[in-house]
């Protein structure tokens, strides 16, 4: 999408789940963070990382297990969590899932 478009979008449709595979799309990017959608296939993850930077998990559809140092939670549509800086988290699909990450660089 184009910053110089200016039109309403439903973000669940933007991009399509793709058989055993994530994938994305980012929306924005700046200096001072990105905003990426992601659609992950059922049994889908991210291995436990650390990113330098908070991140916002919004769930646009489905459930997700994210674990953030050390405690589960389960994340639905609708739901949101913040994973904060230098902290190891990873998540797990639920079924197919879509979400809206926010990575604030400040």
């Amino acid at each position: 999408m184009k910053h110089t478009e200016s039109k309403p979008a439903r973000l669940i449709d933007l991009l399509a789940y793709q058989e055993d595979a994530i994938v994305s799309r980012e929306v924005i990017k700046k200096k001072t963070g990105s905003v990426t959608l992601f659609a992950f296939d059922d049994g889908q993850g991210l291995s436990e990382h650390t990113a330098p930077f908070d991140a916002l998990v919004c769930v646009l559809e489905g459930e997700v297990n994210i674990t953030i140092a050390g405690t589960l939670h389960r994340v639905r549509t609708g739901e949101m969590i913040l994973m904060p800086a230098g902290r190891p988290h990873a998540l797990q699909a639920q079924g197919r899932f879509k979400m809206l990450l926010t990575m604030i660089r400040s």
